[in-house]
């Protein structure tokens, strides 16, 4: 499947995931397909939120950005280890953070805001524990079916 990423691009937003998670224990994942097959969002990063198994990690503590490109919705989700500890208004925060980059057309670079926002939490609520902390998720960026061809405008 061809990346709607530039290789420097989709580069940079690993890059940035493997940053955020050098200090905790929480795992980032980022999702893209061209179009979102459900009505809402957030339904849509819920399922695959699931099929990626990120419910899996050991203190719940994942993190899905979803972002179908060509139907222009996003949504950002948490499972219950860190949703249980930061602030109701969080994830408005960190979706406010990313789409204001992405009414810019800064998409790659609202992503990144996003995903330091996300580890500085976890980072609060999960620190590192170099005896015990393992990489449970996989850091590189999964793509739908329908993922398109072109790259973004940056």
């Amino acid at each position: 499947m061809t990346s709607p990423l530039t290789p420097a691009q989709e580069e940079s937003l690993v890059a940035a995931i493997k940053q955020a998670e050098l200090r905790t224990s929480g795992e980032i994942r980022l999702h893209l397909e061209q179009k979102c097959p459900t009505p809402e969002p957030l339904d849509r990063a819920a399922q695959v939120f699931a099929e990626l198994k990120m419910h899996k990690t050991k203190l719940r503590n994942g993190v899905l950005f979803y972002l179908a490109w060509q139907s222009r919705q996003f949504a950002v989700v948490g499972d219950a280890g860190i949703n249980s500890v930061v602030p109701d208004e969080f994830w408005e925060a960190v979706k406010e953070t990313i789409v204001s980059q992405f009414r810019q057309e800064k998409y790659v670079l609202g992503l990144e805001h996003g995903i330091k926002l996300v580890g500085e939490q976890l980072q609060q609520f999960f620190p590192y524990d170099a005896a015990t902390d393992t990489n449970e998720l996989d850091d590189t960026i999964s793509y739908g079916d329908d993922a398109p061809t072109s790259p973004p405008r940056r």
